[in-house]
């Protein structure tokens, strides 16, 4: 692999989807070929000391600019060819290729010889507006591959791009740790904790913002409460959304049947997806399809831990659920839908058995890290 410099907004100590997709594939890189540039994560005391602490503990080198946003501008532009020349580094990775892609033409002038833009989710909406459609587009052509997570967003960001650049796209998804999402990885110990040890247990791990569908959830108990009385409904983290989510729940009646965890130390997440018996997460898109899920790794965290998992149809979550195999697709907002899946698997032990080990070993066979590494290694 050439050496690399990675230019990103999206790295820890900065939580998030993209931020852990992209430390996860750097630690699996040789950590003598890479260079980070990335923001800093925020201003002030706490936010300085927690990004200097991290940064030291990497087995790679961290340069951290002084924005809490990179942005292709002149001065964040020079700043990355002087640490592309500094380095040696021959290759790029843009790690989120909207907008720090636009970079590309100045680092192939200062010699790099290959770069590589990753899209997530954003892309896609980037997509389908005029302006941004064209920047996409010029990212495409000074890029030698935009790497895409699945169809959905493949189809809509190629659309943008031209036919040349489009042909170049290449798949790289978010990867799972099956070392780390197991099916012993500690639930006993949280449903005891929480009190759930002999009640039917729904499981919800995300962020709480109103495209996931914890809300769709909160919907669905009255109807999954009829048909499973004991049952409850776990929603594991944090999020703007949580004042709303509470209030649903007390509206609906349901409070007693629906425990919010909050926050919880990423290390505890593989034992909070063991608490589960059903992983469900209906999202769905909002804002004329600019709210979108760009793949939804939690459904493949999901099925490692040995859950089947009911997801929603929004973007590329499909793409993370073999439907009707490791789990079932349902319309985004669809509390019917979602009680009924969520109600036939809590009632069929041998159903919940079968779908949680196709899932398991679907993981295995296609979403380990160390085999999506060897792919981006390729690519740089």
């Amino acid at each position: 692999m050439h050496k690399t410099l990675i230019v990103t907004n999206d790295f820890p100590p900065r939580p998030g989807g993209i931020q852990a997709f992209l430390h996860n594939m750097a630690l699996r890189l040789d950590p003598e070929r890479i260079v980070v540039y990335a923001s800093t994560w925020k201003h002030g005391r706490e936010g300085i000391e927690a990004t200097a602490a991290f940064d030291a503990e990497q087995p790679f080198t961290v340069v951290r600019d002084r924005t809490t946003m990179l942005l292709p501008t002149p001065r964040v532009t020079r700043r990355a060819v002087d640490l592309l020349r500094e380095h040696g580094c021959e290759s790029v990775w843009f790690g989120a290729a909207a907008p720090l892609g636009l970079m590309g033409p100045a680092l192939r002038k200062a010699g790099a010889r290959r770069l590589v833009a990753t899209t997530h989710g954003h892309e896609a909406g980037w997509a389908q507006l005029p302006v941004s459609r064209q920047l996409l587009r010029r990212i495409g052509e000074g890029t030698d591959t935009i790497t895409y997570l699945g169809e959905y967003t493949r189809s809509r960001i190629a659309a943008a791009l031209t036919p040349a650049a489009a042909g170049r796209m290449v798949q790289l998804p978010p990867g799972v740790d099956e070392k780390t999402f197991h099916s012993g990885s500690g639930g006993d110990e949280i449903r005891s904790r929480l009190g759930l040890s002999d009640r039917p247990v729904v499981v919800c791990v995300s962020r709480l913002v109103p495209r996931k569908g914890q809300d769709t959830l909160i919907l669905a108990m009255p109807a999954i409460l009829a048909r499973v009385p004991d049952a409850v409904l776990l929603i594991v983290g944090g999020g703007p959304y949580e004042k709303d989510l509470r209030a649903l729940a007390d509206t609906t009646g349901v409070a007693g049947s629906v425990h919010f965890t909050g926050a919880v130390p990423w290390a505890e997440l593989p034992a909070h997806f063991g608490a589960g018996d059903v992983f469900a997460m209906p999202c769905r898109t909002r804002r004329g399809g600019l709210d979108v899920e760009g793949l939804g790794i939690v459904y493949l965290e999901a099925s490692a831990t040995g859950l089947p998992v009911v997801a929603g149809d929004s973007g590329g979550a499909p793409d993370a659920v073999l439907d009707g195999e490791t789990g079932w697709v349902v319309p985004g907002g669809d509390e019917a839908a979602a009680a009924e899946r969520i109600v036939t698997l809590l009632e069929d032990p041998d159903l919940r058995r079968r779908m949680g080990e196709r899932g398991r070993a679907w993981v295995e066979e296609k979403w380990r890290w160390d085999l999506l590494a060897e792919k981006l290694r390729t690519l740089l």
